[in-house]
């Protein structure tokens, strides 16, 4: 049985404008739903969001208290690796400046770890500086399971794939390690613009 879900494919090309990277096309009002595996249910009094450096949690946060955190509304165009891109989605999270401003680091990158075991490396510079953030909302609602509820990482200048679905952990890291579709020939960073999307690109 294969671990992609349908909708893993390569879209039809639509006239390009400047908000449309290249080799992409507009996907309209449809948000498909790909994921690698099974979509978890994680029942909210059990849920937690940890920031780590691999060894410890250096800050955890309840289901209770990520909602009490400082919650700031983001509207983004997002660009997935199997060529769809959507654009104007309306998110509401925490920004991961947010989550680390008390984790004095000098870390370089960032693993980030879902329910399900779904990993995926991004430079700590990516996460930072207003370019990142943990959502919980999607257009009004909160975010339902299938798009990575009850909270996802949102990358929006890197292919979709980065923007861990289910997220529960962000582990700090003084070095670079592929997550699961990097260990799968995905490229270890995923530029859109430059169409980074397998290794090698």
């Amino acid at each position: 049985m294969s671990v992609l879900s349908r909708g893993f494919g390569r879209g039809r090309g639509r006239p390009a404008d400047d908000r449309l990277p290249p080799g992409q096309y507009d996907v309209g009002r449809e948000f498909p739903v790909l994921s690698a595996g099974p979509t978890p249910h994680t029942p909210l009094a059990q849920w937690d969001l940890a920031v780590g450096d691999g060894t410890d949690a250096l800050q955890r946060w309840s289901w209770a208290e990520f909602r009490d955190l400082p919650h700031e509304a983001v509207t983004v165009d997002i660009h997935c690796v199997t060529k769809w891109s959507k654009f104007g989605t309306r998110w509401e999270g925490v920004a991961v400046d947010r989550l680390l401003q008390d984790v004095p680091t000098t870390a370089t990158h960032v693993l980030a770890t879902s329910d399900g075991g779904y990993t995926t490396n991004v430079p700590l510079a990516d996460l930072t500086g207003g370019r990142a953030w943990v959502v919980d909302t999607y257009e009004g609602e909160p975010l339902a399971p299938e798009h990575g509820g009850p909270a996802r990482l949102l990358v929006p200048h890197l292919y979709f794939w980065k923007s861990a679905k289910w997220l529960r952990r962000l582990t700090l890291l003084h070095h670079d390690e592929p997550g699961f579709w990097e260990t799968f020939g995905y490229h270890l960073y995923g530029d859109p613009w430059r169409e980074q999307r397998y290794s090698g690109d």
